[in-house]
């Protein structure tokens, strides 16, 4: 039964299928809150579908996404009272932030995220992950799958081999290219769709989450994102998840990183 005013929105990041996250969907509904994973535009409803229609995911970029979901969230363009929290993993990071930053979100977790305009730090690990997209022009305007062995380097490296291959297998889906892209310049372009006001005090709430052996968002990036942040007078926390990777919301110990947030949420008020 729903017991919490605030909705919870579970938003997913590149090359994961939204329905990686009813787990989580499950837990939070447990906990009284209404919550939902819908996936982004051009996602189809399961892994199979949208494996099968990648091409309906093509030249989606980071603007295109926000947009989607702030139409699921207010289709009326009102800025509903009751807002929803929203949690994001890697692009679904960089999404809940720019939501939050946006007026359309009460509270946002940000798992792993993808970095916001201003991060200056680019690891090996980090560039190395994104190589299949990024080492290819082209790959901007369609979309790329990963191989089992580089989702094992890039989400599933703190895991064995077997269990990565599982998670690949199970949840794996084609991912835009666009939004590596964008990314990658968002330093180098005036109006980045990266850019999130990090310096805005009137929003609500912001956790932002790392595991320490991430090599897709290392954990260097992301305390440089909480860096930007700690300019400014809004309300921002960090959390550390040793020896953790990218896979953190989906491996066997997804658990613990949901119940983090819980525990987050219910000591913010919500």
């Amino acid at each position: 039964m729903t017991t919490k005013p605030n909705p919870v929105i579970f938003i997913h990041g590149l090359w994961i299928h939204a329905s990686a996250w009813q787990p989580w969907v499950d837990l939070f509904t447990e906990n009284g809150y209404d919550a939902s994973a819908p996936g982004w535009p051009g996602d189809a409803d399961t892994v199979a579908a949208t494996r099968d229609d990648a091409g309906a995911l093509d030249d989606i970029g980071i603007a295109d996404v926000v947009e989607h979901y702030a139409r699921l969230i207010d289709p009326a363009g009102g800025k509903h009272e009751t807002k929803p929290i929203v949690v994001g993993h890697s692009f679904g990071g960089l999404i809940a932030q720019e939501l939050l930053a946006g007026g359309y979100a009460a509270a946002a977790v940000a798992i792993d995220p993808a970095p916001v305009k201003g991060v200056k730090s680019l690891p090996l690990a980090q560039l190395r992950s994104a190589f299949p997209v990024l080492g290819n022009p082209a790959n901007r305007h369609r979309t790329v799958s990963l191989t089992p062995k580089q989702f094992h380097y890039a989400f599933g490296n703190a895991l064995s081999e077997t269990e990565s291959d599982a998670l690949h297998d199970r949840w794996t889906i084609p991912g835009p290219g666009r939004p590596l892209f964008e990314d990658a310049a968002a330093n180098f372009v005036r109006h980045s769709p990266a850019a999130v006001d990090t310096h805005l005090a009137d929003r609500g709430p912001l956790l932002l989450t790392s595991g320490t052996e991430d090599h897709t968002v290392p954990l260097k990036v992301t305390k440089a994102v909480y860096a930007l942040y700690g300019k400014g007078e809004s309300d921002t926390e960090f959390h550390e998840f040793e020896g953790r990777g990218h896979s953190l919301t989906i491996d066997a110990g997804w658990r613990d990183v949901a119940d983090v947030t819980l525990a987050w949420l219910e000591k913010k008020g919500f």
